[in-house]
Order: C-alpha cells, then sequence, then structure tokens
C-alpha cells in the first residue's frame, strides 16, 4: 500500500499530460505560476501540496459563546482525481 500511494503522489510530475484541459488543480495556472515562483520546491517529488479550508473563521466577530467549533478540512493535491 505504501508503494502504491507513494506512486500516486508523484502522478502529477511523471503521468500528468498538459493537453489544455483543467481536469486536476495541477493543470491550473496559479499552480504553474506557483511552480515558477517556487522552483525547489516544486521539483522535489516529495513535497506535498495541501489545501486548508475552514467554517466559522471569524477573526473580527463578535464571540458571545464561551466555546466555538470550527471545521477544518485538509485535502491533499498530489493524489489524482
Amino acid at each position: 500500500m505504501v508503494k502504491e500511494t507513494a506512486k500516486k503522489m508523484r502522478w502529477r510530475k511523471e503521468e500528468n499530460i498538459d493537453d489544455g484541459v483543467m481536469l486536476h488543480p495541477s493543470d491550473s495556472i496559479q499552480w504553474k505560476s506557483f511552480d515558477k515562483s517556487h522552483p525547489t520546491f516544486s521539483t522535489d517529488l516529495r513535497n506535498i501540496r495541501l489545501g486548508l479550508a475552514s467554517d466559522g473563521f471569524q477573526p473580527n466577530g463578535n464571540m458571545s459563546s464561551n466555546y466555538s467549533i470550527w471545521t477544518v478540512v485538509l485535502a491533499t493535491y498530489n493524489l489524482p482525481s
């Protein structure tokens, strides 16, 4: 299982076909711009790209309750879709 996961994590560099159609976040302009801006990060296949999303984040809001519950989602973008 570890070898299969490692192969899938390298997919974006080894097997991704750039045909001009956006099928994965690695096909986006932002992804390619990040690769150009940070070449040392993008050339190392062991680096993992993550997306973080949260719900209920209120940096300047009124926190009238004694507790807070925030949903946090972490996604791995290296895996093929």
